[in-house]
């Protein structure tokens, strides 16, 4: 397992509450994501420090199988301005172990690893666990994405 420490960092976004229970995250963060792209919140971010789009899995009630609260958008420089309908937070700096699905979104692939990881043993620290859709996955069909878990 190789450990990273991620900085604090800055955010801005779309930002929705759900949980695991019934399925029910499958249907809000996939909505979630059908938002970002058909209002063009990507273009509505001020003050992005790249154009890798993060979704951040925090405010956990306890653990991945309790409400969680899911925020999709990108790191930014500064929170000073934050336009109406997105929200602005910073995420705190962890040690991280990451996971790296590679191949075509369209097919589920991300759900596949996370059911993974929700089986292993991992000692999580459920503060915010972070997906990077990056440059690698702009080819939806051939993708790489990142997956960092926070861990005690």
């Amino acid at each position: 397992m190789i450990l990273i420490q991620n900085p604090p960092f800055a955010f801005i976004g779309l930002s929705i509450r759900t949980t695991n229970e019934n399925q029910q995250a499958m249907q809000d963060i996939s909505a979630l994501w059908t938002r970002f792209f058909t209002e063009n919140v990507l273009a509505s971010i001020p003050n992005k420090v790249d154009n890798s789009i993060y979704c951040i899995y925090t405010d956990y009630e306890k653990d991945y199988t309790k409400p969680y609260t899911t925020l999709l958008g990108c790191k930014v420089s500064s929170l000073e301005n934050i336009p109406d309908a997105l929200v602005g937070r910073t995420i705190d700096g962890a040690t991280y172990t990451t996971f790296t699905v590679k191949g075509n979104i369209n097919e589920g692939i991300v759900g596949q690893k996370w059911g993974e990881i929700w089986s292993t043993d991992l000692d999580r620290a459920y503060t915010a666990d972070i997906e990077v859709y990056g440059e690698k996955a702009q080819d939806p069909a051939n993708a790489e994405i990142d997956i960092l878990i926070a861990i005690k």
